[in-house]
């Protein structure tokens, strides 16, 4: 039987046909277990939507095309969990819209990144890589600190990412430009709401809308 392949390699409809046949056992073999499984993303403690200020700080990561050179996906590798930490899981990306994994990598992977350094060393980076990362060819992003955020449709923002199913309560998008506020605020934190409605490890005293990167279950 095994000899016979001279038959697919002379007559290119049979070839065809094997390809198909073979192509569509494999994709049965990955399809059918959606059918039955309730959810292919395991839950994670602590997952949470992002508040308006993270929210707006990603809308940034994303428009200044910083996926381009950094991933924000950590592989299930020895060498890249050594080095990154933890690897990414599913559940961290379930409210990105759209997910920013990223497939090169050109800087370090951002996962964790926010968590392994000082917010001072966050904002030097930002502002000239090379002062603290000599061989960086990152650009500079000074700009961004003297740019006052424009957050006047962030209601409007959480409204759409409710549509495309975030969990986003009424309350939380009424509420949207005071915990944005709020957030940015180093004293508001312990009297503003804005814990009750992202919980207790949603940061306040963000003195930039630039997102640390790390995910909000690790911290």
């Amino acid at each position: 039987m095994w000899n016979r392949h001279h038959k697919f390699e002379r007559h290119s409809l049979w070839l065809v046909i094997g390809i198909l046949v073979v192509v569509s056992i494999g994709g049965l073999v990955e399809i059918s277990p959606l059918f039955y499984l309730e959810s292919t993303i395991e839950k994670v403690k602590g997952v949470r939507p992002y508040t308006p200020l993270e929210q707006a700080g990603r809308d940034i990561y994303v428009r200044e095309g910083c996926y381009v050179c950094h991933s924000q996906m950590i592989r299930p590798l020895r060498d890249e969990v050594e080095r990154y930490g933890h690897y990414s899981l599913a559940a961290e990306s379930m409210y990105d819209h759209p997910f920013q994994w990223g497939s090169k990598r050109t800087g370090p992977d951002l996962a964790r990144v926010g968590e392994k350094y000082s917010d001072g060393w966050h904002v030097d980076h930002l502002t000239d890589p090379r002062s603290v990362v000599p061989e960086s060819n990152m650009p500079p992003y000074a700009f961004l600190a003297a740019k006052d955020l424009d957050y006047r449709a962030i209601e409007a923002k959480l409204t759409a990412l409710q549509r495309v199913g975030v969990p986003y309560s009424a309350a939380q998008i009424e509420n949207a430009k005071l915990d944005l506020e709020a957030q940015t605020d180093p004293f508001a934190g312990a009297t503003s709401d804005l814990r009750k409605r992202y919980g207790a490890k949603s940061r306040s005293g963000t003195s930039t809308a630039i997102p640390s990167g790390s995910p909000r279950w690790m911290r």
